[in-house]
Protein backbone atom coordinates (compact mmCIF):
# COMPACT_ATOMS: atom_id res chain seq x y z
CA UNK A 1 0.00 0.00 0.00
CA UNK A 2 1.36 3.46 -0.89
CA UNK A 3 1.60 6.08 1.84
CA UNK A 4 -1.34 8.45 2.08
CA UNK A 5 -0.50 10.48 5.21
CA UNK A 6 2.58 12.55 6.02
CA UNK A 7 3.78 13.90 9.36
CA UNK A 8 6.56 16.45 9.75
CA UNK A 9 8.80 16.00 12.80
CA UNK A 10 10.83 18.92 14.17
CA UNK A 11 13.25 17.59 16.83
CA UNK A 12 15.37 19.74 19.10
CA UNK A 13 18.94 19.12 17.86
CA UNK A 14 20.36 17.80 21.13
CA UNK A 15 21.40 14.19 20.65
CA UNK A 16 19.06 12.68 23.25
CA UNK A 17 16.05 14.55 21.86
CA UNK A 18 16.91 13.77 18.24
CA UNK A 19 17.48 10.05 18.71
CA UNK A 20 14.25 9.43 20.64
CA UNK A 21 12.18 11.44 18.18
CA UNK A 22 13.58 9.56 15.18
CA UNK A 23 12.90 6.29 16.97
CA UNK A 24 9.33 7.55 17.49
CA UNK A 25 9.06 8.10 13.73
CA UNK A 26 10.35 4.58 13.11
CA UNK A 27 7.70 3.13 15.43
CA UNK A 28 4.96 4.97 13.57
CA UNK A 29 5.88 3.88 10.04
CA UNK A 30 6.57 0.32 11.16
CA UNK A 31 3.11 0.19 12.72
CA UNK A 32 1.12 1.65 9.80
CA UNK A 33 2.24 1.53 6.16
CA UNK A 34 -0.07 4.42 5.27
CA UNK A 35 2.23 6.80 7.15
CA UNK A 36 5.44 8.54 6.14
CA UNK A 37 7.53 11.04 8.10
CA UNK A 38 9.76 13.94 7.09
CA UNK A 39 12.25 14.96 9.80
CA UNK A 40 13.53 18.55 9.62
CA UNK A 41 17.02 18.77 11.11
CA UNK A 42 18.24 21.99 12.72
CA UNK A 43 21.96 22.15 13.43
CA UNK A 44 23.84 23.65 16.34
CA UNK A 45 27.06 25.28 15.10
CA UNK A 46 28.98 23.77 18.05
CA UNK A 47 27.76 20.15 17.77
CA UNK A 48 29.48 18.15 15.03
CA UNK A 49 27.75 14.87 15.99
CA UNK A 50 24.44 15.77 14.36
CA UNK A 51 25.73 15.15 10.81
CA UNK A 52 27.18 11.73 11.62
CA UNK A 53 24.07 10.77 13.60
CA UNK A 54 21.75 11.69 10.72
CA UNK A 55 24.02 9.81 8.31
CA UNK A 56 23.72 6.69 10.46
CA UNK A 57 19.94 7.08 10.44
CA UNK A 58 19.72 7.29 6.65
CA UNK A 59 21.60 4.01 6.21
CA UNK A 60 19.44 2.05 8.65
CA UNK A 61 15.92 3.49 8.41
CA UNK A 62 13.05 2.75 6.05
CA UNK A 63 12.55 4.92 2.97
CA UNK A 64 9.28 6.20 4.47
CA UNK A 65 11.34 8.37 6.82
CA UNK A 66 13.06 11.23 5.02
CA UNK A 67 15.56 13.70 6.49
CA UNK A 68 15.82 17.32 5.40
CA UNK A 69 18.90 19.17 6.65
CA UNK A 70 18.05 22.83 7.17
CA UNK A 71 20.77 25.47 6.66
CA UNK A 72 23.08 25.94 9.62
CA UNK A 73 22.40 29.18 11.49
CA UNK A 74 24.56 30.95 14.05
CA UNK A 75 22.44 32.32 16.90
CA UNK A 76 23.43 35.64 18.40
CA UNK A 77 24.61 35.56 22.04
CA UNK A 78 21.89 35.82 24.70
CA UNK A 79 21.85 36.20 28.47
CA UNK A 80 21.50 32.51 29.29
CA UNK A 81 21.80 29.12 27.57
CA UNK A 82 18.00 28.69 27.68
CA UNK A 83 17.44 32.08 26.02
CA UNK A 84 20.08 31.32 23.41
CA UNK A 85 18.53 27.95 22.57
CA UNK A 86 15.07 29.47 22.40
CA UNK A 87 16.30 32.16 20.01
CA UNK A 88 18.04 29.46 17.96
CA UNK A 89 14.76 27.59 17.38
CA UNK A 90 12.91 30.82 16.64
CA UNK A 91 15.48 31.68 13.95
CA UNK A 92 14.59 28.48 12.06
CA UNK A 93 10.92 29.35 11.64
CA UNK A 94 11.33 30.65 8.08
CA UNK A 95 13.21 27.54 6.97
CA UNK A 96 10.62 25.26 8.57
CA UNK A 97 7.85 27.27 6.92
CA UNK A 98 9.49 26.83 3.52
CA UNK A 99 9.96 23.08 3.97
CA UNK A 100 6.35 22.62 5.09
CA UNK A 101 5.13 24.71 2.11
CA UNK A 102 6.93 22.35 -0.27
CA UNK A 103 5.28 19.33 1.34
CA UNK A 104 1.80 20.86 1.50
CA UNK A 105 1.69 21.37 -2.28
CA UNK A 106 1.78 17.60 -2.88
CA UNK A 107 -1.56 15.84 -3.26
CA UNK A 108 -0.16 12.60 -1.81
CA UNK A 109 0.90 11.85 0.79
CA UNK A 110 -1.36 14.39 2.44
CA UNK A 111 0.18 16.52 5.20
CA UNK A 112 -1.57 15.51 8.42
CA UNK A 113 0.29 17.51 11.03
CA UNK A 114 3.52 18.72 12.66
CA UNK A 115 5.10 16.95 15.63
CA UNK A 116 7.41 19.36 17.50
CA UNK A 117 9.84 18.76 20.34
CA UNK A 118 8.94 20.24 23.73
CA UNK A 119 11.59 22.96 23.21
CA UNK A 120 10.43 23.79 19.67
CA UNK A 121 6.91 24.93 20.53
CA UNK A 122 7.20 28.22 18.64
CA UNK A 123 6.97 26.09 15.47
CA UNK A 124 3.34 25.39 16.39
CA UNK A 125 2.65 28.78 14.78
CA UNK A 126 3.71 27.29 11.43
CA UNK A 127 1.15 24.49 11.79
CA UNK A 128 -1.54 27.11 12.45
CA UNK A 129 -0.52 28.99 9.28
CA UNK A 130 -0.99 25.86 7.18
CA UNK A 131 -4.19 24.79 8.89
CA UNK A 132 -2.87 21.44 10.12
CA UNK A 133 -2.83 20.00 13.64
CA UNK A 134 0.24 20.24 15.83
CA UNK A 135 1.41 17.65 18.34
CA UNK A 136 4.13 17.99 20.97
CA UNK A 137 6.71 15.28 21.65
CA UNK A 138 7.98 15.13 25.24
CA UNK A 139 11.23 13.11 25.39
CA UNK A 140 10.98 13.17 29.21
CA UNK A 141 8.35 11.66 31.48
CA UNK A 142 4.76 12.63 32.18
CA UNK A 143 5.72 14.14 35.54
CA UNK A 144 7.94 16.73 33.80
CA UNK A 145 5.03 17.63 31.52
CA UNK A 146 2.78 17.89 34.57
CA UNK A 147 5.30 20.08 36.38
CA UNK A 148 5.45 22.55 33.50
CA UNK A 149 1.66 22.76 33.21
CA UNK A 150 1.30 23.04 36.98
CA UNK A 151 3.76 25.93 37.33
CA UNK A 152 2.19 27.70 34.35
CA UNK A 153 -1.25 27.38 35.93
CA UNK A 154 0.07 28.70 39.26
CA UNK A 155 1.20 31.87 37.53
CA UNK A 156 -1.57 32.37 34.95
CA UNK A 157 -4.61 31.15 36.87
CA UNK A 158 -3.64 31.60 40.53
CA UNK A 159 -1.53 34.71 39.78
CA UNK A 160 1.50 33.46 41.72
CA UNK A 161 4.70 35.23 40.71
CA UNK A 162 7.13 32.35 40.36
CA UNK A 163 10.09 34.70 40.13
CA UNK A 164 9.43 35.54 43.80
CA UNK A 165 9.16 31.94 44.93
CA UNK A 166 11.81 31.22 47.58
CA UNK A 167 12.87 27.76 46.51
CA UNK A 168 15.16 27.30 49.49
CA UNK A 169 12.19 26.75 51.80
CA UNK A 170 9.22 26.21 49.46
CA UNK A 171 7.22 23.05 49.05
CA UNK A 172 4.89 22.63 46.08
CA UNK A 173 1.75 20.55 46.44
CA UNK A 174 2.40 18.95 43.07
CA UNK A 175 -0.48 16.63 42.11
CA UNK A 176 1.74 14.12 40.33
CA UNK A 177 3.41 13.09 43.60
CA UNK A 178 1.98 11.71 46.83
CA UNK A 179 3.87 14.18 49.00
CA UNK A 180 4.64 17.90 48.64
CA UNK A 181 7.65 18.46 46.40
CA UNK A 182 10.67 20.28 47.92
CA UNK A 183 11.28 22.97 45.33
CA UNK A 184 14.92 23.38 46.30
CA UNK A 185 15.66 19.89 45.00
CA UNK A 186 14.98 20.74 41.38
CA UNK A 187 14.07 24.40 40.85
CA UNK A 188 16.95 26.78 41.66
CA UNK A 189 15.76 30.26 42.62
CA UNK A 190 18.44 31.92 40.51
CA UNK A 191 16.91 30.40 37.38
CA UNK A 192 13.43 31.74 38.12
CA UNK A 193 14.77 35.28 38.53
CA UNK A 194 15.85 35.37 34.90
CA UNK A 195 14.32 35.41 31.43
CA UNK A 196 14.36 31.61 31.66
CA UNK A 197 11.09 31.67 33.62
CA UNK A 198 9.24 33.40 30.77
CA UNK A 199 10.61 30.89 28.25
CA UNK A 200 9.86 27.88 30.44
CA UNK A 201 6.26 28.90 31.06
CA UNK A 202 5.86 29.93 27.42
CA UNK A 203 6.53 26.35 26.32
CA UNK A 204 3.83 25.12 28.72
CA UNK A 205 1.31 27.58 27.28
CA UNK A 206 2.07 26.37 23.77
CA UNK A 207 1.53 22.76 24.88
CA UNK A 208 -2.09 23.69 25.49
CA UNK A 209 -2.45 24.90 21.88
CA UNK A 210 -1.53 21.50 20.48
CA UNK A 211 -4.00 18.78 19.50
CA UNK A 212 -2.15 16.16 21.53
CA UNK A 213 1.05 15.33 23.38
CA UNK A 214 3.21 12.24 22.81
CA UNK A 215 5.27 11.30 25.90
CA UNK A 216 8.23 8.95 26.10
CA UNK A 217 6.97 6.98 29.08
CA UNK A 218 4.62 4.14 29.89
CA UNK A 219 1.55 4.34 32.06
CA UNK A 220 2.73 1.70 34.54
CA UNK A 221 5.85 3.75 35.36
CA UNK A 222 4.02 6.99 36.20
CA UNK A 223 0.39 6.10 36.99
CA UNK A 224 -0.16 9.00 39.42
CA UNK A 225 1.34 11.51 37.00
CA UNK A 226 -0.80 10.27 34.09
CA UNK A 227 -3.93 10.51 36.22
CA UNK A 228 -3.06 14.04 37.43
CA UNK A 229 -2.81 15.47 33.91
CA UNK A 230 -6.59 15.55 33.51
CA UNK A 231 -6.84 18.00 36.40
CA UNK A 232 -4.18 20.22 34.82
CA UNK A 233 -6.21 20.77 31.65
CA UNK A 234 -3.74 19.03 29.35
CA UNK A 235 -4.65 18.13 25.75
CA UNK A 236 -5.00 14.42 25.03
CA UNK A 237 -1.80 12.65 26.12
CA UNK A 238 -0.36 9.53 24.49
CA UNK A 239 2.18 7.64 26.69
CA UNK A 240 4.02 5.69 23.95
CA UNK A 241 7.34 4.72 25.57
CA UNK A 242 9.80 3.54 26.38
CA UNK A 243 11.12 4.84 23.04
CA UNK A 244 14.69 3.57 22.91
CA UNK A 245 17.24 2.66 20.31
CA UNK A 246 18.68 -0.44 21.95
CA UNK A 247 20.98 -1.47 19.12
CA UNK A 248 24.72 -1.72 19.90
CA UNK A 249 26.01 1.76 19.19
CA UNK A 250 29.54 1.30 17.89
CA UNK A 251 32.32 -1.20 17.31
CA UNK A 252 34.44 1.12 19.44
CA UNK A 253 32.82 -0.47 22.44
CA UNK A 254 33.95 -4.02 21.74
CA UNK A 255 37.20 -3.74 23.74
CA UNK A 256 35.24 -2.44 26.69
CA UNK A 257 32.77 -5.30 26.37
CA UNK A 258 35.64 -7.79 26.31
CA UNK A 259 36.75 -6.43 29.68
CA UNK A 260 33.19 -6.68 31.03
CA UNK A 261 33.00 -10.32 29.92
CA UNK A 262 35.75 -11.05 32.45
CA UNK A 263 33.88 -9.53 35.41
CA UNK A 264 31.38 -11.32 37.70
CA UNK A 265 27.68 -10.72 37.17
CA UNK A 266 26.28 -7.47 38.63
CA UNK A 267 29.69 -6.52 40.05
CA UNK A 268 30.58 -3.38 38.06
CA UNK A 269 29.33 0.15 38.70
CA UNK A 270 29.09 2.21 35.50
CA UNK A 271 29.58 5.99 35.68
CA UNK A 272 28.32 8.02 32.72
CA UNK A 273 26.75 11.49 32.61
CA UNK A 274 25.26 11.95 29.15
CA UNK A 275 26.23 13.81 25.99
CA UNK A 276 27.00 17.02 27.89
CA UNK A 277 28.26 15.46 31.10
CA UNK A 278 31.69 16.53 32.34
CA UNK A 279 33.38 17.76 35.52
CA UNK A 280 36.19 20.11 36.47
CA UNK A 281 39.46 18.62 37.70
CA UNK A 282 38.70 19.08 41.41
CA UNK A 283 35.44 17.15 41.08
CA UNK A 284 37.12 14.43 39.00
CA UNK A 285 39.58 13.83 41.83
CA UNK A 286 36.72 13.47 44.34
CA UNK A 287 35.06 10.84 42.13
CA UNK A 288 38.35 8.97 41.74
CA UNK A 289 38.93 8.99 45.50
CA UNK A 290 35.42 7.65 46.11
CA UNK A 291 35.86 4.82 43.60
CA UNK A 292 39.21 3.81 45.03
CA UNK A 293 37.90 3.77 48.60
CA UNK A 294 34.71 1.89 47.70
CA UNK A 295 36.79 -1.00 46.27
CA UNK A 296 34.00 -1.59 43.71
CA UNK A 297 34.71 -2.70 40.19
CA UNK A 298 33.99 0.27 37.95
CA UNK A 299 33.75 1.52 34.37
CA UNK A 300 33.98 5.33 34.21
CA UNK A 301 33.21 7.45 31.15
CA UNK A 302 35.33 10.55 31.78
CA UNK A 303 34.98 13.53 29.42
CA UNK A 304 36.87 16.83 29.14
CA UNK A 305 34.60 19.87 29.79
CA UNK A 306 34.47 22.69 27.24
CA UNK A 307 36.43 25.86 27.89
CA UNK A 308 34.83 28.20 30.41
CA UNK A 309 32.27 30.48 28.81
CA UNK A 310 31.71 28.31 25.73
CA UNK A 311 28.54 26.39 24.91
CA UNK A 312 30.13 23.25 23.48
CA UNK A 313 29.92 19.51 23.91
CA UNK A 314 32.58 17.73 26.01
CA UNK A 315 35.27 15.67 24.28
CA UNK A 316 37.55 12.78 25.24
CA UNK A 317 40.84 13.35 27.05
CA UNK A 318 43.97 12.52 25.09
CA UNK A 319 45.43 11.45 28.44
CA UNK A 320 43.00 11.24 31.39
CA UNK A 321 45.88 10.95 33.89
CA UNK A 322 46.31 14.73 33.59
CA UNK A 323 43.21 15.22 35.77
CA UNK A 324 43.18 11.99 37.81
CA UNK A 325 45.05 11.58 41.12
CA UNK A 326 48.65 10.50 40.65
CA UNK A 327 48.90 6.71 40.41
CA UNK A 328 45.10 6.18 40.29
CA UNK A 329 45.16 4.22 37.02
CA UNK A 330 47.87 1.87 38.29
CA UNK A 331 46.29 1.33 41.71
CA UNK A 332 42.88 0.46 40.22
CA UNK A 333 44.11 -1.48 37.17
CA UNK A 334 42.75 -4.76 38.51
CA UNK A 335 39.23 -3.54 39.22
CA UNK A 336 38.41 -0.56 37.02
CA UNK A 337 38.62 1.11 33.64
CA UNK A 338 38.57 4.81 32.72
CA UNK A 339 37.32 5.44 29.19
CA UNK A 340 36.10 8.38 27.10
CA UNK A 341 32.92 8.14 25.07
CA UNK A 342 30.90 5.08 26.12
CA UNK A 343 28.52 2.82 24.15
CA UNK A 344 25.97 3.22 26.93
CA UNK A 345 23.26 0.86 25.65
CA UNK A 346 25.69 -2.00 25.08
CA UNK A 347 27.23 -1.48 28.52
CA UNK A 348 23.92 -1.31 30.42
CA UNK A 349 22.80 -4.47 28.61
CA UNK A 350 25.82 -6.39 29.90
CA UNK A 351 25.24 -8.80 32.77
CA UNK A 352 28.36 -7.57 34.60
CA UNK A 353 26.80 -4.15 35.26
CA UNK A 354 25.26 -3.98 38.71
CA UNK A 355 24.70 -0.23 39.10
CA UNK A 356 24.66 3.01 37.15
CA UNK A 357 25.86 6.40 38.46
CA UNK A 358 23.84 8.65 36.18
CA UNK A 359 22.90 12.26 35.44
CA UNK A 360 19.29 10.97 35.18
CA UNK A 361 18.58 12.18 31.68
CA UNK A 362 15.32 10.54 30.69
CA UNK A 363 16.84 8.36 27.95
CA UNK A 364 19.40 7.05 30.42
CA UNK A 365 16.66 6.52 33.00
CA UNK A 366 14.54 4.47 30.60
CA UNK A 367 17.58 2.48 29.45
CA UNK A 368 18.49 1.61 33.03
CA UNK A 369 14.91 0.44 33.67
CA UNK A 370 14.77 -1.52 30.41
CA UNK A 371 17.92 -3.44 31.32
CA UNK A 372 17.06 -3.73 35.02
CA UNK A 373 20.01 -1.69 36.35
CA UNK A 374 19.49 0.37 39.54
CA UNK A 375 20.71 3.98 39.57
CA UNK A 376 22.69 6.29 41.83
CA UNK A 377 21.29 9.72 40.98
CA UNK A 378 23.60 12.66 40.34
CA UNK A 379 21.64 15.01 38.04
CA UNK A 380 23.30 18.00 36.40
CA UNK A 381 20.38 20.27 35.45
CA UNK A 382 16.86 21.12 36.66
CA UNK A 383 14.88 18.66 34.50
CA UNK A 384 17.27 15.86 35.46
CA UNK A 385 16.95 16.81 39.13
CA UNK A 386 13.22 16.31 38.79
CA UNK A 387 13.71 12.91 37.13
CA UNK A 388 16.08 11.94 39.94
CA UNK A 389 13.62 12.99 42.65
CA UNK A 390 11.00 10.82 40.99
CA UNK A 391 13.31 7.79 40.82
CA UNK A 392 14.56 8.13 44.40
CA UNK A 393 11.42 9.15 46.28
CA UNK A 394 8.40 8.00 44.31
CA UNK A 395 9.63 4.89 42.51
CA UNK A 396 12.39 3.65 44.87
CA UNK A 397 14.48 2.64 41.86
CA UNK A 398 17.53 4.73 42.79
CA UNK A 399 19.71 6.05 45.59
CA UNK A 400 20.73 9.67 45.92
CA UNK A 401 24.27 10.88 45.53
CA UNK A 402 23.37 14.57 45.12
CA UNK A 403 20.02 15.64 43.70
CA UNK A 404 20.35 19.39 44.29
CA UNK A 405 23.69 19.71 42.48
CA UNK A 406 23.81 22.85 40.33
CA UNK A 407 25.55 23.08 36.97
CA UNK A 408 25.41 25.75 34.27
CA UNK A 409 25.94 24.68 30.65
CA UNK A 410 28.43 27.51 30.13
CA UNK A 411 29.86 28.30 33.58
CA UNK A 412 30.01 24.76 34.96
CA UNK A 413 29.46 24.21 38.68
CA UNK A 414 30.85 26.06 41.67
CA UNK A 415 29.87 23.33 44.14
CA UNK A 416 31.76 20.12 44.83
CA UNK A 417 30.25 16.77 45.72
CA UNK A 418 32.65 15.18 48.18
CA UNK A 419 34.26 11.78 47.92
CA UNK A 420 32.38 10.76 51.09
CA UNK A 421 29.00 11.52 49.48
CA UNK A 422 29.91 9.69 46.28
CA UNK A 423 31.33 6.67 48.09
CA UNK A 424 28.25 6.44 50.31
CA UNK A 425 25.98 6.47 47.26
CA UNK A 426 28.00 3.81 45.44
CA UNK A 427 28.04 1.49 48.46
CA UNK A 428 24.27 1.84 48.92
CA UNK A 429 23.84 1.13 45.22
CA UNK A 430 26.01 -1.97 45.08
CA UNK A 431 26.11 -3.61 48.53
CA UNK A 432 23.73 -4.96 51.15
CA UNK A 433 20.10 -5.95 51.52
CA UNK A 434 18.84 -2.52 50.46
CA UNK A 435 20.68 -2.88 47.16
CA UNK A 436 19.22 -6.34 46.58
CA UNK A 437 15.69 -5.14 47.28
CA UNK A 438 16.12 -2.21 44.93
CA UNK A 439 17.48 -4.50 42.21
CA UNK A 440 14.30 -6.59 42.48
CA UNK A 441 12.12 -3.49 42.06
CA UNK A 442 14.07 -2.40 38.99
CA UNK A 443 13.69 -5.88 37.47
CA UNK A 444 9.93 -5.64 37.98
CA UNK A 445 9.89 -2.22 36.30
CA UNK A 446 11.94 -3.68 33.46
CA UNK A 447 9.32 -6.37 32.83
CA UNK A 448 6.56 -3.76 32.81
CA UNK A 449 8.46 -1.57 30.33
CA UNK A 450 8.74 -4.46 27.87
CA UNK A 451 5.11 -5.54 28.27
CA UNK A 452 3.94 -1.97 27.58
CA UNK A 453 5.30 -2.22 24.03
CA UNK A 454 3.91 -5.66 23.26
CA UNK A 455 0.66 -6.09 21.34
CA UNK A 456 -2.12 -5.21 23.77
CA UNK A 457 0.27 -3.35 26.11
CA UNK A 458 -0.51 0.16 27.34
CA UNK A 459 1.95 1.99 25.06
CA UNK A 460 1.06 -0.22 22.08
CA UNK A 461 -2.59 0.77 22.47
CA UNK A 462 -1.74 4.44 23.06
CA UNK A 463 0.29 4.59 19.85
CA UNK A 464 -2.63 3.01 18.01
CA UNK A 465 -4.95 5.73 19.30
CA UNK A 466 -2.55 8.41 18.06
CA UNK A 467 -2.41 6.84 14.58
CA UNK A 468 -6.19 6.68 14.45
CA UNK A 469 -6.45 10.33 15.46
CA UNK A 470 -3.95 11.41 12.79
CA UNK A 471 -5.60 9.31 10.09
CA UNK A 472 -9.04 10.76 10.87
CA UNK A 473 -7.92 14.34 10.11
Amino acid sequence: MSTTSELVFIPFPALGHLVSMVEMARRLVDRDDRLSVTVLIMKFPFDSKIDSTVESFTTSITTRIRFVLLPQLNPSPETSPMALLNQFVESYKADVRGAVADLSTCSLPRLKGLVVDMFCTSIIDVAVEFGVPSYVFIPSGVAVLGLMLYLQSLQDEQHMDLTKLKCSDAELDFPCFANPLPAAKFLPAETLMKEDSRIFLGHARKFRESKGILVNTFAELEPRAVEALAGLGAPVVYPVGPILNIEVESKKGFEILDWLHQQPDASVVFLCFGSYGSFDEEQVKEIACALERSRCRFLWSLRRPPAKGKLEAPCDYADPTEVLPEGFIDRTAGVGRVIGWAPQVAILAHQAIGGFVSHCGWNSTLESIWFGVPVAAWPQYAEQQFNAFQLVVELSLAVEIKIDYRRDLVKGSESIVTADEIERGIRRLMDGEEAEERRKKVKEASEKSRKALMEGGSSYLSLGRFIEDVSSQ
